[in-house]
């Protein structure tokens, strides 16, 4: 029996879906037939995203938050489920870097970032499971990084983040995966997005990058579409607690 990709009648919530990497995965998930609620905090950049998503004949919906503050994701999860239905698919998109060298890393700028990219993921995803639970089929996709392995100048606040992302990921697994949730996550490598905007400012870095990769080159964000659809599939029902590097070969070198 051939795999099963199809994403009819699921719903799917995408935060950090206002851009980069979020919106794209957001869009191949509507595309295969998912509806999608879509989370982030420009409203604006939003609704653009769900027009895009509607004119290819898809089925999305924004919801404008605040995910900083972690005292809103029971309302933040009430809500969207509001729009299509119980959530069967989670994408944790959303992220910060602030970039900065050691020296200058403050106790708001630690603590906003570990918040955003690793407590967010766990406290939300945790809202959702119950009703994940009750069907006995759910998917937590985390992002991490190359900086969930390795470690980059002025990465110090994010690599930390990212690398807990994968235990995070890990131990998931083993809390949920026996319902029937599956939670992997996707490390990429260097992609164009708002966060690896400084990078793609510098062509010389970033033509570096891309020869540090197997393939030769850096990301496009079209990349992405195969294996965000495989891991929210029924397609990989076997497949849990692993953290994918989609980085061109970047790590294998």
């Amino acid at each position: 029996m051939m795999a099963d990709f199809a994403l009819a009648g699921k719903v799917a919530l995408v935060t950090g879906a206002t851009s980069g990497i979020g919106r794209r995965q957001a869009k191949a998930l509507a595309q295969a037939g998912a509806a999608v609620v879509l989370l982030g905090r420009r409203e604006a950049q939003l609704q653009e995203a769900v027009a895009e998503i509607e004119a290819a004949e898809g089925n999305a919906q924004a919801l404008p938050a605040d995910l900083s503050n972690r005292s809103q994701l029971p309302r933040i999860a009430e809500r969207a489920a509001l729009c299509f239905g119980a959530i069967d698919i989670l994408i944790n998109a959303a992220g910060v870097n602030f970039r900065q060298p050691v020296e200058e890393i403050t106790l708001e700028s630690w603590d906003t970032t570990l918040n955003l990219n690793l407590a967010v993921p766990f406290f939300l995803a945790r809202e959702l499971i119950p009703a994940m639970k009750g069907r006995g089929w759910g998917r937590i996709i985390n992002i991490a990084s190359l900086q969930s392995s390795r470690a980059f100048a002025n990465g110090l606040a994010y690599g930390a983040s990212k690398g807990g992302i994968s235990q995070l990921t890990r131990a998931m697994t083993e809390a949920w995966s026996r319902h029937g949730i599956t939670c992997n996550a996707i490390a990429p490598g260097f992609f164009p997005t708002e966060l690896t905007a400084p990078v793609y400012e510098n062509p010389e870095l970033l033509d570096k990058l891309a020869a540090q990769t197997a393939i030769g080159r850096n990301g496009m964000l079209p990349d992405l579409d195969g294996l965000t659809l495989f891991l929210a599939s029924p397609a990989s029902d076997y497949l849990t607690g692993q953290i994918i590097h989609l980085d061109g070969g970047f790590t294998a070198k």
